[in-house]
């Protein structure tokens, strides 16, 4: 992964997302506009490398073909952890992975199987990150509003950081 996300940082966010399975992808459509959507993660690999599964011929594959800049979010309401991420995408024909990635589950989006000829991966590396979470979650946070009520303090519990960079 070409990045500019130190190892420490990169298990951090790891940490933030892995259980997290669904995030919104969102790509520039060829008239500038933003184009998000929901993607499954199906595969994240130890250099922080995403996979998803998508059909060649999709709207999302031309728009990544065109300009491959992409953001990914990923969000878990109850743990109140939120993920940006900033990248590159690229569109991989590879058959092993694909084997390596599929489970049956994934029938319901491509009934046809793994061998569908149309059936191609995104690989995802992206060099700059940022993740906002309360620790605690929603219980820190209603206990952080009622202090907050009785004592007139603000909730200072949640957290912020930013990692990487725009690639040179």
């Amino acid at each position: 992964m070409s990045t500019a996300i130190r190892p420490q940082e990169l298990d951090t966010l790891k940490d933030k997302i892995k259980d997290i399975r669904y995030a919104t992808l969102t790509t520039l459509e060829t008239d500038g506009d933003f184009h998000s959507r929901p993607m499954y993660t199906h595969g994240l690999d130890d250099d922080g490398t995403l996979w998803f599964f998508t059909y060649e011929d999709s709207r999302k594959v031309e728009e990544i073909r065109s300009n491959n800049r992409v953001g990914i979010n990923y969000s878990n309401e109850t743990a109140e952890t939120y993920v940006s991420l900033a990248g590159t995408a690229e569109v991989k024909k590879d058959k092993a992975k694909i084997d390596a990635l599929w489970n049956d589950g994934l029938k319901a989006w491509f009934p046809k199987g793994k061998d569908d000829p149309n059936i191609t991966l995104l690989k995802v590396n992206f060099h700059q990150a940022e993740y906002w979470d309360k620790p605690g979650g929603k219980v820190n946070s209603l206990f952080q509003m009622a202090k907050g009520a009785l004592t007139g303090q603000p909730d200072t519990s949640s957290r912020n950081e930013k990692f990487g960079e725009e690639p040179s």
